[in-house]
């Protein structure tokens, strides 16, 4: 099974009114764990850096305009997801940003039914409760002391061991196969055969049966 964990850093919070994603972090995993592979890329959103977001994220009109335009990498990011489900922490908002981007590129865009969206499971696990990456992080005891500022990658890297939590901690890939049996324990011992046993009855016996026999009404065995 492959699945891709992403997530985007974004200029604002809507892409209707002009915001631009200016990162994009993935994670691939291999029946649910990640295997190595990622995809990394800071976008240059041809626009200014609000302060709001970039107290967010970090990421400066300056730094970020040293990088390429979204319609440069928009195709080598569509051959890494290709047709895996994704899995993204409110998963409409990075869509509608991506797809916004896609759009502006005349490129397909991405279907929102291939995606798992982890905020919904966490509020069906923990109803109630606070279901941000970080409380996530503090409930399963996975160490983010690295984030200290939100960043595409590191957050998919965080989410991808947050989503194997939600979906049943290590169990998904959890084999219950016994250790393997040594040589000695399984090789074949070939045992004595013995004689068989001898069950004719002795003289004793017939007499006890025969007195049996006569104690009964019109027996079975004098017919």
């Amino acid at each position: 099974m492959r699945e891709i964990v992403l997530d985007t850093e974004t200029t604002g919070l809507d892409p209707k009114s002009g915001h631009r994603v200016v990162e994009i972090g993935c994670v691939e995993l291999t029946n649910h764990m990640p295997n190595g592979n990622t995809f990394h890329k800071y976008v240059n959103p041809e626009r200014d850096m609000p302060s709001d977001a970039f107290d967010v994220h970090g990421l400066s009109t300056e730094f970020l305009s040293g990088h390429t335009v979204f319609g440069k990498i928009a195709e080598e990011f569509l051959e890494f997801i290709v047709d895996a489900e994704l899995v993204i922490h409110n998963a409409r908002f990075d869509i509608s940003f991506l797809n916004a981007e896609l759009e502006r590129v005349n490129l397909p865009v991405i279907d929102i039914t291939r995606t798992i969206d982890t905020v919904g499971l966490a509020r069906r696990k923990f109803p109630g409760a606070p279901v941000n990456l970080d409380a996530l992080c503090r409930r399963f005891e996975i160490d983010n002391t690295g984030r200290t500022k939100h960043g595409a990658l590191l957050d998919s890297e965080l989410l991808a061991e947050v989503y194997l939590e939600l979906i049943g901690g290590r169990q998904p890939g959890l084999e219950l196969v016994g250790p393997a049996r040594s040589e000695a324990t399984t090789a074949f011992s070939p045992r004595e055969a013995k004689q068989p046993r001898h069950h004719a009855p002795n003289s004793a016996e017939l007499e006890a049966h025969s007195k049996f026999i006569s104690s009964l009404d019109n027996p079975l065995w004098r017919n």
